[in-house]
């Protein structure tokens, strides 16, 4: 499979933002409605499409499920949902209504159980999500920390049988000034799981480099809506490698 470009909406009371490090006091709103600019990914060539509810990440409980669930009725490529997802319920209700892939992140720090039974129950359809402040997992939207190094964490969802890993260094994320490559390679060097990049992306110079650290993808959002990526482009330059 080619390196994945993978388009990013991040929900807050049902509209496309970004936060700056995950700052939700530094909220960036863009214009479009949800479903829209999902269509408008997808048209220019994406294979898969991330969706982060943010209310429900920090929240502990999905808030934007209906959002969410028209944006996987109106897509036909797969979409990967996170947020709030904390019970095997909310994994349930969110295959139900058409997710591709679900993303678990707090709750596989705190219920490493649940994600073992979620791995079980939906077979490659989960993600868990590292995201870190200083080497450390965060948790409950980036508020609070986990108490774990990234590598330990990771190790220990491969051993449960997790089948893909994301990993953001916060610190990078929407500041718009490249990813942290290092971090990236060092994690893909030590999975025999797919790693997908996440934050800090704003050129195509940065997907190769995330490319070559290992990495099975990269995940874009504000570069996408600032123009400073165009997607089909982005995705093109990949297919023809």
């Amino acid at each position: 499979m080619r390196f994945q470009v993978i388009p990013s909406i991040d929900l807050r009371e049902g509209r496309c933002v970004r936060l700056f490090q995950g700052d939700y006091a530094r909220e960036t709103r863009y214009p479009g409605d949800p479903v829209e600019v999902a269509r408008r990914w997808a048209s220019a060539g994406a294979d898969i499409l991330h969706i982060v509810d943010l209310d429900g990440a920090k929240a502990g409980a999905p808030a934007n499920a209906t959002v969410m669930a028209s944006i996987c009725e109106a897509l036909s490529i797969p979409v990967e949902v996170s947020g709030g997802l904390r019970t095997m319920a909310d994994i349930d209700a969110a295959f139900a209504y058409g997710a591709g892939r679900v993303q678990l992140g707090s709750i596989a720090v705190r219920d490493p159980e649940l994600v073992q039974e979620a791995c079980a129950a939906f077979p490659g359809g989960v993600v868990v999500s590292l995201d870190a402040r200083d080497g450390e997992v965060m948790t409950d939207g980036w508020t609070a920390g986990g108490g774990v190094k990234v590598e330990e964490m990771a190790r220990r969802m491969v051993d449960l049988g997790v089948p893909r890993l994301m990993f953001t260094d916060i610190s990078h994320d929407g500041a718009m000034r490249g990813p942290n490559v290092e971090a990236l390679r060092a994690l893909a060097a030590l999975v025999p799981v797919p790693v997908v990049a996440s934050g800090g992306v704003t050129a195509i110079e940065h997907l190769h480099a995330i490319a070559e650290a290992g990495c099975e993808g990269a995940i874009i959002g504000r570069a996408l809506y600032e123009g400073a990526i165009d997607l089909r482009a982005a995705i093109e330059a990949f297919a023809a490698r």
